[in-house]
């Protein structure tokens, strides 16, 4: 999550700018004085929020009809109609989300005022998310009416109620118009009575100047605490930033648009890795596919080999379907496997007992096994033909030739009584 500036605009043109740096996980970093030219070089790549002076700004909680979106906004004006003295077509309306007492808050806004701040702020490179009223993010007491006095401010936040501020000297006055004391020359009023507890806070500099004027007011309160803010207010309102449901004044036509050049560089670095990521998968399986393409191209040239030496007057065309087809017409036309395996099993048997026989050469035909064999003398190709013919099989000599310390003899071994093909 990017960090977060919380700016200050100035109520008026000879006050600077004040912003706070706000780190990622919520904790203010470094507060800061000056023009925007060094707060838009602070703000780069940090999300920015405005606080606008209360004073120009208009808070309200009215009954608004059921509905969402445009129908709820164009009935805000009329709703409002008994507070406005200005002409509604030079306002902006924004509203926050309906409360649980079906009341929706509302903050409403010059037009020329508002766009004066945006151009201000665009003009030194800096958009903001977000422009909340600054006494919007006055904590607030359930117990307690929180106050804050700033210069010639004061703002007031009752339990339950939405903020506002009177700009009034003396202070006195200002707590009267404000409904926090009685005032001293109603009829009706008690200039002794306690109207409730209040917490104020206010700078070192501000309680100094109206200390003594607020000594005598103290009597008002049935208890009063004063609380001093010695980094000014600043870090003070940043508390309840994360928790606020302050009113955006950015809606309709000031809501900000999606700058998608902006979130591009932001994910740009991610964006090109996760691109880099995909390419060099995408060329491991191409490799891959490869590779076992060539290993499918060797194989088919190994299987066509094969099949070659094993049916040589048969083109290839399909060598595993040609084979196994010819394998099958092989089992339909003799004993099949069964005789052919209990030939080589009487024929191991006979060389265990005539071990100085080898075998050369074998190949097997039409029930048939034909031998080239090497021994040493005719004595043992006798011997190994009578130890076959005792298990059923009949081993003729089809021709010998003398070898130096031996013989070289074929032999045909088949079954001593025909079989009938089935």
């Amino acid at each position: 999550m990017p960090h977060t500036i919380l700016l200050r605009l100035p109520s008026s043109p000879e006050q600077e700018t004040e912003w706070l740096s706000i780190d990622a996980a919520g904790i203010p970093t470094a507060r800061q004085r000056g023009p925007l030219s060094l707060a838009a070089a602070v703000a780069r790549n940090a999300r920015l929020i405005a606080l606008a002076p209360a004073s120009e700004i208009m808070l309200a909680q009215p009954e608004l009809p059921p509905g969402s979106g445009a129908k709820i906004a164009r009935a805000v004006p009329f709703a409002l109609e008994e507070q406005l003295t200005e002409d509604i077509d030079q306002l902006s309306f924004a509203l926050g989300r309906r409360r649980a007492d079906g009341r929706t808050p509302v903050a409403v806004v010059a037009r020329a005022l508002l766009q004066s701040w945006l151009d201000e702020l665009s003009g030194a490179g800096l958009e903001p998310t977000a422009i909340y009223p600054d006494v919007a993010l006055m904590p607030q007491n359930p117990s307690q009416t929180v106050l804050w006095l700033e210069h010639a401010r004061l703002a007031v936040r009752r339990p339950g109620a939405l903020p506002f501020a009177v700009e009034l000297t003396p202070l006195a006055e200002a707590l009267v118009v404000a409904g926090v004391i009685p005032d001293p020359l109603a009829e009706s009023a008690d200039a002794d009575s306690a109207r409730g507890s209040a917490l104020l806070y206010l700078t070192r500099e501000d309680w100094v100047r109206v200390k003594e004027e607020f000594e005598p007011l103290a009597r008002h309160f049935e208890s009063l605490k004063v609380q001093l803010l010695a980094d000014g207010p600043l870090p003070w309102l940043a508390r309840e930033l994360a928790s606020t449901d302050a009113v955006n004044l950015l809606q309709g036509e000031y809501a900000r648009a999606t700058d998608y050049g902006e979130r591009f560089r932001r994910w740009r670095t991610a964006a090109l890795l996760g691109g880099a990521l995909f390419a060099t998968h995408i060329g491991a399986e191409a490799l891959e596919m490869h590779r076992a393409n060539r290993e499918i191209r060797e194989l088919d040239a190994q299987i066509g080999a094969v099949f070659s030496q094993a049916m040589p007057s048969e083109p290839v065309r399909e060598p595993r379907a040609q084979m196994q087809s010819r394998l099958d017409r092989i089992r339909r036309s003799g004993p099949g496997p069964a005789y052919f395996l209990h030939t080589l099993q009487t024929l191991s048997g006979a060389l265990a007992a005539v071990p100085t026989t080898r075998i050369d050469a074998l190949s097997y035909h039409e029930q048939s096994l034909e031998l080239k064999v090497t021994a040493r003398g005719l004595n043992e190709l006798s011997q190994l033909a009578q130890l076959m013919g005792k298990q059923g099989l009949t081993a003729e000599i089809q021709s010998s030739m003398p070898l130096a310390g031996g013989v070289e003899a074929r032999l045909r071994v088949q079954s001593a009584t025909p079989r009938t093909h089935r």
